[in-house]
């Protein structure tokens, strides 16, 4: 087997890749789309009272588009090197390879860093670089906007900045941006690990959530709803576009065997990888999710914004539109990478595989480049533009609205616990993925032949229905206005939905149905084999840890700011719910679960906790109950309700649920371990006796013979020896 191959130079014919005056093409067209739908909306016209000049009111939408591409390349090229693309030329991961392997890579010296790998890494840092200069000209120009001040207008305008920057959400938002930006660009330069990738990644999708909390404002309709459609919507903007533009921009180095494109990288023990079949097929389920989650957190997005189909025809309703034309193109032009091209590159990456499917990928890529450059244009003035909707806060809002973001609900009563609905976006998103994941994982493996219990199936699609409920179900609605409200959803989501969950053993599924990778990249699968096994994840499965989270949390979030802060702030109450559910899955998990784990604590310990944690649940409800003060009493105190028990006594009803709701789950658990201690012991009981019949019970012959020897100590002694055996 050769150890290179030499890739045919680029032709007309037999095309490397997506070719640069495309891509700058692609750029000119995103510039002009911007140019001529700030004419069309109005919002680059001079103002009649406090012009802050031309070079801000085209600057805020010029500055905004590059952010967000810049944002999305960064996030997509990040994305690409930590579970896309292998990092090296050839060669798996270490912890694949037998010790003598090992051993003869340490001989050899560091493996040669993959071309493709090489160049995404460049992509990031220089496109981290961009968007931290992009924010912070956006954070300046911004208050510029805000205030009506021309950048230039001196000291003023800097003391104004100042304050700008420290008080109002919006400048709080694109300094934050602009940090994390500033730390990513930093990581991306010197940061090659796997883990190191994966927390950069992570860090960068944080930049998502200040841009959501400012793209709607507070005293708009259905704030919350309209902040997770925002979030959800980047989200599959910078995984999509993001990871578009990272292919076109690498898609020449992923040519020839194991993307060595002819420069004679030895492959050490491998043959000819189709790299570019790989690539893009991972991609491409990215790329469908991304277009699944901006078709439909568009259109509610559009729908909390526009109230009247006949708002379609306003400047903000008609650039709507446009973007919806360009997701439906690039929808079909997905379609037909699926479908039709990526089949056709089963065999690229070998000197006789097919360009003309090639020639044809890296056209239609070229197009959705241009397409996607041009709605990232559209997408920064309509950005700009004042929607049909008022987003205003009206001066007679009560206070419940001023508080809450919402018009206080109707009187709670029985049917309402169960009628009542405000659909909290990301995580209808969540439980949709989660529900369609784990059917379409388990209907695999009843494919292949394999058995996955439907109880486990219908016990986790029961737990994400009652999670529908506590997020978005009446415990969401009447949980901020009613502390006893608010305390079923609380105890719902950390003690019912966890054990539901853990019952449905996904990460056992997950193990089963999840391909494995052995080309150096960390799949999903290798993902959750490295949370598994890593020292963070044996400290949080740890049962005392496990234990003083689930019940700790409670105390600290209860008496501290951070149930005011649950209650202010849309992170704060997104927060208290990933918090609560994790907090309790990984308790479930640890008593009861399914799902391997780095290490199991026995059965008498796991009673202990359970039995602690009652006692702790019924301490804090009793605490409740018998309180003489008001939690959190400027906001449950001022909310202005006329309905219902007053505040002190319906704080005392959520002490009781908190005691009634938290109890029942521990019990149940607590007959689960034992159970599962009284079946532990009969398999090993079983498993002692068929040993004893296959060696004649050779282990109690050996027990009675060492009794002997004790009681008569002369017995067994050698005389030629003296000692006993």
């Amino acid at each position: 087997m050769p150890t290179s191959t030499a890739v045919p130079p680029a032709t007309a014919q037999h095309p490397l890749g997506v070719p640069r005056p495309v891509l700058l093409g692609a750029a000119v067209v995103g510039v002009l789309a911007l140019v001529l739908a700030a004419w069309f909306a109005g919002v680059t016209a001079p103002r009649e009272l406090s012009d802050p000049g031309a070079l801000t009111r085209w600057g805020v939408p010029v500055g905004k588009a590059v952010n967000n591409a810049a944002m999305a390349v960064t996030i997509g090229a990040l994305i690409f090197a930590a579970g896309i693309l292998p990092p090296h030329a050839a060669g798996t991961e270490r912890w694949h390879r037998s010790a003598r392997q090992r051993a003869q890579d340490a001989e050899e010296g560091p493996r040669p860093e993959h071309p493709a790998f090489g160049r995404v890494m460049a992509v990031a840092a220089a496109a981290a670089g961009v968007w931290t200069v992009a924010a912070l000209a956006v954070g300046v120009l911004s208050y510029s906007d805000l205030a009506g001040i021309p950048v230039s207008a001196g000291g003023s305008f800097t003391d104004g900045l100042l304050a700008y920057t420290l008080d109002i959400s919006v400048g709080q938002a694109w300094f934050w941006v602009t940090v994390i930006a500033a730390v990513v660009t930093t990581l991306a330069i010197g940061v090659r690990s796997h883990t190191g990738l994966f927390w950069t990644g992570v860090l960068a999708m944080l930049g998502i959530v200040p841009l959501a909390l400012i793209g709607h404002a507070a005293g708009g309709d259905d704030h919350y709803g309209a902040v997770n459609s925002i979030g959800l919507h980047l989200l599959g903007v910078v995984v999509w576009v993001g990871g578009l533009l990272v292919l076109a921009l690498i898609s020449d180095t992923l040519v020839g065997p194991n993307g060595a494109q002819g420069r004679g990288a030895s492959l050490r023990r491998q043959g000819p990888a189709p790299l570019l079949h790989t690539v893009v097929s991972r991609y491409s389920v990215l790329a469908g999710l991304g277009l699944v989650t901006v078709a439909l957190s568009g259109v509610v997005n559009a729908s909390i914004r526009m109230d009247d189909p006949a708002q379609l025809l306003s400047p903000y309703g008609t650039m709507v539109l446009t973007k919806a034309g360009a997701v439906l193109l690039l929808g079909g032009i997905g379609l037909l990478h699926r479908r039709w091209i990526i089949p056709r590159l089963d065999d690229d990456g070998a000197a006789e595989s097919p360009p003309a499917a090639r020639r044809l990928l890296w056209q239609l890529i070229a197009v959705e480049a241009v397409v996607m450059a041009a709605v990232v244009g559209v997408s920064a003035v309509l950005a700009r533009t004042a929607p049909p909707v008022p987003e205003e806060l009206a001066p007679d809002a009560t206070p419940a609205r001023i508080l809450t973001g919402y018009e206080l609900p109707p009187e709670l009563t029985g049917d309402r616990w169960f009628t009542m609905w405000r659909w909290d976006w990301l995580w209808v998103a969540i439980i949709a993925f989660l529900a369609i994941w784990y059917v379409r994982a388990a209907w695999q493996l009843r494919r292949r032949g394999d058995r996955w219990p439907a109880l486990r199936a219908l016990s986790w699609l029961t737990g994400l229905a009652v999670l529908a409920w506590a997020t978005s179900g009446a415990p969401a609605v009447y949980g901020m206005v009613l502390f006893s409200a608010h305390m079923v959803g609380h105890m719902v989501l950390t003690m019912i939905v966890p054990l539901f969950l853990v019952l449905g053993a996904p990460i056992t599924l997950a193990l089963r149905a999840l391909p494995a990778r052995t080309d150096g990249t960390r799949g999903p699968r290798e993902w959750i084999l490295w949370t598994v096994h890593s020292p963070w994840g044996a400290f949080i499965t740890n049962p005392i840890v496990a234990g003083v989270n689930f019940a700790g949390s409670i105390l600290v979030f209860y008496y501290t700011d951070f149930f005011r802060f649950s209650l202010e702030t849309h992170v704060g109450h997104e927060f208290m719910n990933v918090h609560f559910l994790l907090t309790g899955f990984i308790f479930a998990t640890v008593m009861v679960g399914a799902d391997p784990l780095p290490s199991r604590p026995p059965y008498p310990l796991r009673l202990v906790l359970l039995l602690a944690t009652m006692v702790f649940h019924a301490f804090i409800g009793v605490a409740m109950t018998t309180s003489t003060g008001l939690l959190q009493a400027s906001w449950f105190g001022s909310i202005g309700r006329d309905w219902g028990p007053d505040a002190l006594t319906d704080q005392h009803i959520g002490g009781g649920i908190m005691w009634g709701i938290g109890e029942f789950p521990t019990v149940l658990m607590a007959v689960t371990v034992a159970v599962l201690w009284a079946r532990s012991d009969t398999k090993t009981a079983a498993r002692l006796d068929r040993r004893a019949d296959q060696d004649g019970d050779a282990e109690l012959a050996r027990w009675n013979q060492m009794y002997a020897a004790m009681n008569h100590p002369g017995a067994d002694q050698d005389p030629a020896r003296g000692d006993r055996p």
